[in-house]
């Protein structure tokens, strides 16, 4: 199994890769060598699906990966397109530099970041492939989820082997549900299961890898490794494990069955690969965080990122996972102190980016504050001063790391959590200026279990202690505390999950939750008035069962409210 991480659009790119690891694939003498859904193109494409010439691109991608499979057989995903211009989610099925077979994805997912009936056209029918005397099915992503789908229409057909191409992406505890929903499709199907996922970042979403060939009994026999390329080895013998086994019926035949030898005549026993430790659940959030990021990044054509660092504790795991991501080098920091800035945070800020090894920019905005008052003190006169001065402070900060940008081709990072952007605790054109939020989806309180698992990772204070157990501030006003705006974070985030990720109206929660009814009123109207901002923030990565973005689609002009 090839565990690939392919580049959206870079069809000659992707396919050369493909037929990198086909090589290798042919130099362990393998019979039989997958790829993840979609691999040709990347996946998602989205509307680049609309444009008839890059489905012809892809398809001629797809030709030269086929002429790179002498003596092997492949399974590799591409876009295909019927003589109606009709297109389809599809699994190339090639040997010896032939295409043997097209299979088209049966189940279309449209929920969540899936959006498939807007671009392909349900695949109706199932083929059996017979490899020597090896009898496999083909399937892709979605299709194996369904229960009685087919994959299990498959293996009553007489396939033994069932390979299933995927580009599932991650949020935290999905490895264990796709795990235990794969066990219970190789017992009940009694076959071997055959699961090469995607791996790599995508925009706003990461596609963990952990690829998994699953015997009969339902025992993981090989998997990929988490959130990384990798090429999972494993022999299977599997005619004789099966004959062992008589009780599950196989029907004598199928209708379409395509049949094609083994290009190996005398073989080798190719070398196990053991399976690998876990992540645990933080690992496995902190690797889709700097994966992610890597991805994006680079992808995207930069090589060094800016972020505004304050002393706090949201841009501070920012800068570290960047570290992490992309290496110290590439790494800068810039420290705007105004009035308000304490010598605490100005302190940390310093330790902070000397633990990092990152160079640190110290641009002071108390002269620019200034002008932009008196250029306003006309306006202003007689008024109180409020949030319009706060805001102008973080929109001075937002202009000078937008100006460092635009002068050296740095990517800004902004630093937003997602308890804050939910509830609107962040500016327009301020501190949410920039191209990318590592933190976009990950609520406050797990920010501080992140800091803190990094630092014990570390083995030392990478992020100084004094920021984690420093009450939060935006230091915009004298002695202000976020807790001026937002209840708790311990209180707020339970409520943003029930109402952002599980869609829970207010009397659930307050029921539920045993939680104050004015207090839960409150945080509801924040989320509620604020999708404006969020419609006009930078993408970042998703981490959670529901993100902002692709996951949650909240009309801006919206009168409905439960109270």
């Amino acid at each position: 199994m090839a565990q690939m991480n392919s580049t959206v659009g870079d069809l000659w790119g992707n396919a050369e890769k493909i037929s990198n690891f086909i090589s290798r694939a042919k130099e362990l003498q393998a019979d039989l060598v997958t790829f993840p859904e979609l691999v040709i193109c990347g996946y998602p494409p989205e509307d680049l699906l609309l444009k008839s010439h890059f489905v012809r691109d892809n398809l001629k991608a797809l030709n030269t990966v086929i002429s790179s499979t002498k003596d092997i057989t492949a399974v590799v995903g591409f876009v295909d397109k019927d003589e109606q211009g009709q297109i389809f989610n599809a699994a190339a099925i090639i040997n010896n530099k032939e295409l043997k077979g097209v299979y088209h994805k049966m189940e279309l997912p449209n929920y969540g970041v899936f959006d498939e009936k807007r671009y392909f056209q349900r695949g109706k029918e199932f083929f059996l492939f017979k490899l020597g005397n090896v009898s496999f099915g083909v399937s892709i992503c979605e299709d194996i989820w369904k229960d009685k789908g087919a994959a299990n229409l498959e293996a009553e057909s007489g396939a033994k082997l069932l390979i299933n191409l995927s580009a599932s992406p991650y949020h935290a505890g999905k490895r264990r549900v796709r795990e235990k929903l794969l066990i219970k499709r190789a017992k009940e199907t009694d076959s071997f299961i055959c699961y090469t996922n995607l791996v790599g970042g995508q925009d706003e979403l990461v596609f963990d890898g952990g690829s998994l060939v699953i015997d009969s009994e339902g025992e993981i026999i090989a998997c990929g490794k988490q959130f990384q390329e990798d090429f999972v080895i494993a022999d299977l013998d599997i005619d004789l494990i099966l004959k062992s086994k008589p009780n599950f019926k196989r029907k004598a035949g199928v209708k379409s069955v395509i049949s094609f030898p083994r290009n190996i005549a005398k073989k080798s026993t190719l070398a196990k690969e053991q399976s690998l430790k876990r992540l645990t659940p933080l690992e496995e959030i902190y690797s889709a965080l700097v994966l992610g990021t890597r991805d994006y990044v680079s992808k995207n054509g930069f090589q060094k990122v800016v972020i505004g660092l304050s002393g706090g504790i949201d841009s501070s795991l920012t800068a570290v996972i960047a570290c992490d991501a992309l290496g110290k080098d590439n790494i800068i920091g810039v420290s705007m102190p105004s009035y308000y800035s304490s010598e605490a945070t100005k302190s940390d800020t310093r330790i902070l980016s000397e633990n990092l090894g990152i160079r640190l920019i110290v641009i002071p905005i108390n002269a620019i504050f200034k002008v932009y008052l008196m250029a306003l003190e006309k306006e202003f006169a007689g008024l109180r001063r409020d949030v319009t001065e706060e805001n102008l402070q973080a929109r001075i900060r937002g202009n000078i790391l937008m100006a460092l940008s635009n002068k050296f081709g740095y990517l800004v990072l902004t630093t937003g959590n997602k308890s804050e952007i939910s509830c609107g605790y962040c500016t327009l054109y301020g501190d949410m200026a920039g191209g990318f939020n590592i933190l976009k989806d990950v609520p406050k309180t797990l920010v501080y279990k992140l800091s803190k698992f990094r630092n014990k990772k570390e083995g030392r204070e990478l992020i100084p202690d004094s920021i984690i157990i420093r009450e939060p501030s935006a230091e915009l006003r004298p002695d202000q505390k976020d807790k001026d705006t937002l209840p708790p974070y311990s209180i707020l985030d339970p409520i943003l999950k029930s109402y952002i990720e599980e869609n829970k109206s207010y009397e659930e929660i307050i029921t539920e939750g045993k939680l104050d009814p004015d207090l839960t009123k409150k945080v509801i109207q924040m989320i509620d008035r604020n999708e404006y901002k969020r419609r006009q923030s930078c993408p970042g990565i998703k981490i959670t069962p529901k993100a902002f973005g692709k996951d949650r689609r909240m009309p801006i002009t919206n009168r409905y409210r439960e109270f």
